[in-house]
């Protein structure tokens, strides 16, 4: 374990920490730029796209724009929204959080970018499903010599789906039922181990139901869970949050005062430096709506949306929804409960904090007992919407890295193998240690974020053409639609403009 933590620690020093968070914020400034600032301008079309009517029922293997979106949030709004903002708040103090909100605010124009290429460039496949993603808009964007970036893309993203998407995941959610089993019965602390296998057991046999039906199974789940799971947290976040209304001024100027002078906060976070406290925002900003790594949007690939840009307001909601309103409200929570904390213990004693007991203690401390089963109940419904969300961007991976192989048959039996080997980790991650599965996770986001980063920087003229394309036939003038590098959707979408339909 010794050699895997140093090995990936020489890599994330490359990959993560100072380089990713320069790559992520110059991407983001360069899309707000170059899109004339979509992300504000249109900011109250991307609220009516979500909550207006819905585009009809979803068609066999394919996803309604909201079953998308809500795939994609299964997949954003996990543990890192609870538990990792938690952490990272410990670690860089309250001022994390405002450097949290400069990447959302830019990766709402980054992922508007992501989803508008992954419709235009996506495929379908020999099932008929839709498959796109940042190797899509790779491979069939930048060209053949460009094409090993979307195998490397797709091989990080593999990996990432066993670390983001399942062993972190699985991690935090027993590590958070055992705290609370113990709490209510401290002598059934000698049974952890057995309550974190059997629990990893019943989300293995629960995700291989799901798993298993396909996307469309994937989007109906979610799209019943996502809403439910988001608005119970909501709640409890809110009354909390109204429970220590007084404290809430003070709480928004340490975040100001601690973004740029963390030691002023004083207390254990005496020794954090600025660039550390843009680490913890941002990283974490990004774990959680992963803006920028490109992962979320294959779930939007396969939305049956014909208009890029219609799919893309649905992702400026989405980065909206999960930094500015889930995460926003765990920092508040955090804060305000874990004041005299941040303020008392040194920097090293808090690092050395369990996330998921942190975030526990919120609702625990405020509402007692009530307080501690719900949370009980709303992490695993978040932990678990994300394992399902993930392994369909694993099996998407999969499905790009094998399309060399001629037989369909061969093709199905090494998918067939990549779910049984996800849903096997399920129970493996149960029962480890949580602490170098984060630390591994955070590698493989920056390996995948590069590949991804680079080709939006280079497309992002197109995107920008798409755009004021799409406007363009908004406001009735005559142009032809950039649509799809796909010739049949092209095809179907003319039909659709002669019947008058937008």
């Amino acid at each position: 374990m010794e050699i895997i933590s140093k090995i990936n620690d020489a890599v994330y020093s490359v990959v993560g920490g100072v380089p990713m968070i320069a790559v992520l914020l110059v991407t983001g400034i360069f899309c707000t730029f170059l899109l004339k600032g979509i992300q504000f301008r249109k900011f109250g079309a991307s609220f009516k796209a979500t909550f207006g009517k819905s585009e009809g029922g979803s068609k066999a293997n394919t996803l309604t724009p909201f079953q998308a979106l809500c795939t994609s949030l299964a997949s954003t709004v996990g543990t890192g929204n609870i538990a990792g903002v938690a952490g990272g708040i410990a670690i860089g103090g309250p001022g994390a959080v405002f450097w949290m909100w400069i990447a959302a605010v830019l990766g709402m124009a980054t992922k508007y970018s992501e989803i508008v290429l992954a419709l235009r460039y996506r495929e379908k496949n020999k099932s008929g499903e839709w498959a796109g993603g940042p190797m899509y808009y790779i491979k069939n964007g930048l060209g053949k010599y460009w094409k090993w970036m979307a195998y490397f893309f797709c091989g990080c993203c593999a990996l990432a789906a066993f670390g983001t998407g399942n062993m972190a995941q699985i991690n935090t959610m027993t590590a958070t039922v055992t705290s609370v089993v113990d709490y209510f019965a401290p002598a059934a602390a000698s049974y952890d181990f057995i309550i974190k296998l059997g629990l990893g057991i019943l989300v293995a046999v629960s995700a291989v139901l799901v798993l298993f039906g396909g996307i469309n199974r994937i989007g109906k789940v979610t799209e019943k869970m996502t809403p439910i799971m988001s608005g119970l947290y909501i709640g409890g976040a809110l009354l909390i949050v109204a429970v220590n209304y007084r404290t809430l001024g003070d709480v928004f100027r340490l975040i100001v005062t601690g973004a740029f002078k963390p030691a002023a906060i004083g207390g254990g976070l005496a020794g954090v430096t600025v660039i550390k406290t843009m680490e913890m925002g941002i990283g974490r900003g990004i774990f959680s709506n992963e803006a920028g790594l490109g992962s979320s949007v294959i779930a939007h690939s396969a939305s049956e949306t014909r208009e890029p840009v219609k799919q893309g307001l649905w992702g400026i909601f989405e980065v909206f929804f999960d930094t500015f309103v889930i995460c926003t409200l765990t920092a508040l929570m955090f804060i305000t409960t874990n004041y005299e904390m941040l303020t008392t213990k040194t920097a090293d004693e808090l690092a050395k904090l369990d996330d998921s007991t942190m975030a526990l203690n919120m609702f625990s401390e405020n509402f007692g007992v009530f307080g501690t089963v719900c949370y009980s109940i709303i992490l695993p419904l978040f932990a678990f919407t994300t394992i399902m969300a993930w392994s369909y961007y694993g099996e998407k991976a999969c499905e790009f890295c094998f399309k060399w192989v001629k037989s369909e048959r061969t093709r199905k039996i090494c998918i067939l193998m990549f779910k049984i080997l996800y849903v096997v980790f399920i129970v493996a991650a149960a029962i480890i240690s949580g602490s170098l599965v984060w630390d591994i996770d955070d590698t493989f986001n920056g390996l995948m974020a590069f590949p991804n980063l680079v080709a939006l920087v280079l497309m992002s003229g197109k995107v920008a053409k798409i755009t004021k394309n799409y406007y363009l036939r908004k406001k009735g003038k005559n142009v032809e639609p950039m649509l799809s590098a796909y010739p049949e959707m092209n095809e179907e979408f003319k039909k659709d403009i002669e019947n008058g339909a937008q």
